[in-house]
């Protein structure tokens, strides 16, 4: 399975992150320096604690596409989510060149960055169509946190990419009109995904790091 692939590449990532503190490095010059003041850390092991919200930010890449796969599956629209998750999937498995100067982790965020804004936008797109998302995962605040860790230009370009894969891979307007499309819709605007939501934890709520917009 692809999936099994893209944690094997996370493994050694972290390998690579163990023998090196490469990302550790680089986030910590980023902690001291110049980390966004709406980004909350932790008093004591800020870095350390960043560098965790990272390799659960990458690792909850897998699990996203398993647990879609199983229940759009399960609904019988596997087939309409595929072209997003195999392009996911590829993010990994053949990154694109925007993000080939970075290695290990640091490569591997850039990476988890695009997987998970191409969701989101596919998400948001779909609710001005249907009021539901696609797939129950709010990584709205995750995402605006590792936005500013990768920081300007760059982060804006990998949005700018996001926005062009997603308009070449827009679901086609007939997908809507099929049985299975809206039965799955009007049983998660009746149910509000509570079956699945246990799949897709905040990882904000999992770890020691929020955003604070009360001074903006």
């Amino acid at each position: 399975m692809a999936t099994d692939a893209i944690r094997d590449t996370i493994a050694l990532a972290k390998l690579h992150e163990q023998q090196t503190d490469h990302l550790a490095k680089l986030l910590d010059q980023h902690v001291k320096n110049d980390i966004h003041f709406t980004i909350q850390l932790p008093e004591q092991d800020a870095t350390a604690s960043l560098v965790d919200f990272i390799i659960a930010y990458i690792e909850h890449v897998p699990r996203f596409i398993d647990a879609t796969r199983s229940i759009t599956s399960e609904a019988n629209i596997r087939e309409y989510a595929e072209p997003f998750l195999k392009l996911a999937e590829d993010f990994f498995l053949k990154p694109p060149e925007i993000v080939s100067q970075h290695v290990g982790l640091n490569e591997l965020m850039d990476e988890a960055y695009l997987a998970h804004r191409l969701i989101e936008e596919v998400n948001d797109r779909f609710m001005i169509r249907t009021s539901i998302p696609l797939v129950p995962m709010d990584m709205t605040m995750s995402n605006l946190i590792v936005h500013s860790i990768i920081g300007e230009p760059f982060a804006n370009e990998l949005d700018e990419a996001v926005h062009y894969m997603a308009e070449r891979n827009m679901l086609k307007e007939h997908v809507y009109e099929t049985p299975e499309f809206k039965a799955y819709v009007a049983l998660h605007q009746d149910n509000h995904w509570e079956k699945e939501q246990q799949h897709w934890p905040c990882l904000t709520d999992e770890l020691s790091i929020n955003l604070q917009f009360a001074h903006l």
